[in-house]
């Protein structure tokens, strides 16, 4: 039975029968946690990190901000020669043929099915 207050001795003995070690992480500047549309940025965090079972689990405390994350877009160059090629095919004006194919993305035959089926329609 465990008692109600726990002195931090006690609890230390406690855990190390459990097999659970404790360490704290010196150093540490920030934290940075990476989600699939933002990022979470702990800075000067304190960080625990727990050995239970052969598994590592940290704890993070500390103050966090949240941020997008930017995606660098490369920008697509398309030479002359394809956008006249896709006009010239299609039967449309260059821009239209330009603007075709930034939509998919440089493919010549997609950009040339897109403006013909857009005339059809």
């Amino acid at each position: 039975m465990i008692p109600r207050r726990m002195s931090p001795k006690m609890m230390k003995k406690l855990m190390k029968q459990m097999g659970i070690k404790i360490q704290e992480l010196a150093g540490v500047k920030e934290v940075i946690i990476r989600l699939s549309d933002n990022e979470i940025i702990i800075r000067n965090p304190q960080v625990t990190l727990m050995k239970v079972s052969g598994q590592d689990l940290y704890q993070v405390l500390g103050e966090a901000e949240q941020r997008p994350i930017e995606t660098k877009e490369e920008k697509l160059e398309i030479p002359m020669e394809d956008i006249q090629l896709v006009a010239a095919q299609a039967g449309v004006s260059i821009d239209d043929a330009k603007k075709a194919l930034e939509q998919t993305g440089g493919d010549l035959a997609q950009a040339i099915l897109l403006l013909k089926s857009s005339k059809n329609t």
